[in-house]
C-alpha cells in the first residue's frame, strides 16, 4: 500500500484562524506514508480572508465552490482527488500523528471498506460534554435503523468506493456525514468488508460552535437542533452553519 497515494481533502469557509493548523497536521502526518504520496486539496467555500493564501503556502490546491451545501463542497474535493485513498478533513481540525500509516494499514489489510475516526475537542465543559450526549441519543434511531453506531469527524476511503456510492448526497444540507457513512457501510457489508474506526489516531477539532453559540446553545435551543437533524431544513442550516461568519 506504500506507492498508493493519499488525497486530503478540505473544506474551508474563512478559515484563516485555523487552517494553518490543520495543514501542519496533515503534513506532520504524511511523513509516515512518504510525503510525495499524499496530496492536499482545499476548497474555498465563499472565502473572504487568508484561507486560499495560506493554503497556497503550505502547497495544497485550492479549489473554489461557493455552495452553500457541505456535500456539494467535500465532492468537489473528491472528485478532483488523484489519491486513490481518501481522507475529507474539516479545516478547524487537526489529526493525530500516525493517522495515515492507520489509514493505509486498515484499507491495506482488504478488512475495511474505509470509515471514521473519534473526535477529541479543543476544550471540554459540562455543557459540552452533555451537548454531545444529546446529539448522540438524536441520531440513535437513525443508527440503530441502519445497522449500529458510524464513527465520523475524518472519513477515509478509497476513491472507486467514493464513485460508487455517488458520494456526498447534496440534496442534503447538513447530516450529509452520516448519510455518506451509512451508505458506505452498507457497501461494504455486501462486499463482505467493515466500515472501521481508526484505534490509535483521533481528530483535535475546535470547539468553536460552542465559542460562538454557547456550551449549552443545542440544548437550550432543541427545536433547531431537531431541524438540523432532519438534513433538509436549509433555514436552520444557515444558522447554525453557513451564514455563522
Amino acid at each position: 500500500m506504500d506507492r498508493i497515494g493519499f488525497s486530503v481533502v478540505i473544506p474551508a469557509h474563512n478559515e484563516e484562524k485555523y487552517i494553518g493548523k490543520c495543514l501542519r497536521s496533515v503534513i506532520g502526518a504524511s511523513k509516515y506514508v512518504k510525503p510525495d504520496n499524499v496530496e492536499i486539496i482545499v476548497v474555498a467555500n465563499r472565502c473572504t480572508d487568508r484561507t486560499c493564501a495560506i493554503a497556497e503556502h503550505y502547497g495544497a490546491a485550492v479549489l473554489k465552490n461557493d455552495d452553500k451545501c457541505i456535500a456539494a463542497i467535500r465532492n468537489t474535493g473528491v472528485k478532483a482527488a488523484k489519491g486513490e485513498i481518501v481522507v475529507t478533513i474539516d479545516a478547524d481540525s487537526r489529526m493525530s500523528r500516525y493517522a495515515l500509516a492507520e489509514i493505509r494499514d486498515k484499507l491495506g489489510s482488504g478488512k475495511y471498506i474505509g470509515g471514521g475516526t473519534m473526535p477529541k475537542f479543543d476544550r471540554m465543559s459540562l455543557g459540552i460534554a452533555v451537548s454531545s450526549l444529546y446529539v448522540l441519543w438524536n441520531l440513535l434511531p437513525v443508527m440503530i435503523k441502519n445497522g449500529g453506531y458510524v464513527s465520523g469527524a475524518m472519513f477515509w476511503f478509497c476513491k472507486r468506493d467514493f464513485e460508487a456510492i455517488n458520494g456526498f448526497d447534496e440534496q442534503l444540507v447538513s447530516l450529509e456525514d452520516m448519510d455518506f457513512a451509512l451508505r458506505l457501510k452498507k457497501r461494504g457489508r455486501r462486499k463482505g468488508k467493515k466500515y472501521g474506526t481508526l484505534n490509535r489516531s483521533y481528530v483535535l477539532t475546535s470547539a468553536r460552535k460552542f465559542d460562538e453559540f454557547g456550551d449549552w446553545y443545542l440544548i437550550k435551543e432543541r427545536k433547531l437542533t431537531k431541524r438540523i437533524f432532519s438534513g433538509k431544513d436549509r433555514q436552520a442550516a444557515d444558522k447554525f452553519y453557513y451564514d455563522v461568519r
